[in-house]
């Protein structure tokens, strides 16, 4: 159900993810997940968002490139 709300999916897309990795499902089933447990799911991810006015900063950043160590 997740990966409906968090990723542009289809019921259809996620039943076939699902079978993917095992897991034998029907798009029915998905969208029935989605309609009972979908609004609370929602509701988190709205919950933990950043609102507007919100600051971040980014201040030093290191990263490994060709297993030599570079600061921007």
């Amino acid at each position: 159900m997740w990966l409906y709300h968090r990723f542009p999916l289809s019921f259809r897309e996620v039943e076939e993810l699902m079978l993917e990795r095992g897991i034998v499902l029907s798009y029915e089933t998905v969208r029935r997940w989605c309609v009972k447990f979908g609004p609370a799911y929602a509701r988190e991810l709205r919950r933990r968002r950043p609102r507007p006015g919100d600051k971040w900063h980014l201040d030093d950043i290191f990263i490994k490139i060709n297993g030599e160590q570079k600061y921007l």
